[in-house]
């Protein structure tokens, strides 16, 4: 089971998911993060700008991209990642990918980007967020649990909540390049956030129901080492809340997220 933690709102699970990376790129400045793009994990690099840690070394990889936007479009998830993430944590560009940026054939660019994340030696942790239709990364209803680096076909449902980034519906792409559910599950560590009502279907399918791929997050739940933050209206709908509630305050002392090392804390 993931561990569960179900916070008050998403500024305080923001800051809670930024200690965890905190954490980690403390103790290893090259990391390797799974970045995630849209509005779930702004919180999160928010608080973890407040941290002033040196993240220049840090490499990132992006779960999905966009196809068919010219370069330079401000809704591409570069360009995205670069105002949200890069350019506020003081990462360098040159060591952020995202799956089809290298100027080659988008048909094998799927391939490309799996042989750049196994040269960087795999995700060290990687951040996601969980769509409506249970999706995370742009891994649609019936993806292969097993699936790779691809392009793939976006529902209908999925450009409709993507609308509100562009002018109108149909400026939104109809396909994508995403990391598979197979790539996700290659990463050594799994933080999935997630924040409102609207997400509580979804969530509860995830985490609590049978692993499906009609229900792609699910997925997670193959995974030894993931921690699920949540707010309480994110959380309403989870049959063992009040187990989760439990488990965390009565955690180790050792599992403290409060405890972070003194080179983060200045003590």
């Amino acid at each position: 089971m993931a561990e569960v933690v179900i916070v008050p709102d998403e500024r305080a699970g923001g800051r809670l998911a930024a200690a965890r990376i905190a954490r980690l790129v403390t103790a290893k400045p090259d990391a390797v993060l799974g970045l995630a793009t849209g509005a779930t994990p702004l919180s999160t690099w928010a608080a973890l700008a407040e941290y002033g840690l040196d993240l220049s070394r840090v490499r990132g990889f992006a779960l999905d991209e966009y196809v068919g936007l010219p370069a330079g479009h401000p809704e591409s998830y570069r360009e995205v990642l670069m105002r949200t993430v890069v350019k506020p944590l003081g990462l360098s560009p040159d060591l952020v990918h995202v799956p089809g940026d290298d100027g080659g054939d988008i048909a094998t660019a799927g391939q490309r980007y799996e042989e750049a994340i196994r040269a960087a030696g795999g995700v060290d942790l990687q951040v996601l967020g969980i769509g409506r239709t249970g999706h995370i990364g742009f891994n649609e209803p019936g993806s292969s649990l097993a699936s790779l680096t691809r392009v793939k076909t976006l529902t209908e449902q999925t450009r409709r909540d993507n609308a509100r980034f562009f002018a109108s519906l149909d400026e939104v792409p109809r396909h994508c390049i995403t990391q598979g559910l197979g790539t996700i599950l290659r990463a050594r560590e799994l933080l999935l956030l997630a924040w409102g009502e609207a997400k509580a279907e979804a969530l509860a399918a995830a985490v609590e129901g049978p692993v499906t791929a009609s229900l792609p997050a699910s997925a997670i739940q193959l995974h030894p080492e993931v921690t699920v933050i949540v707010d309480e209206a994110a959380a309403s709908r989870l049959r063992f809340a009040d187990y989760y509630r439990y488990a965390w305050e009565n955690r180790p002392d050792w599992a403290r997220d409060e405890d972070l090392p003194s080179s983060v804390t200045g003590a």
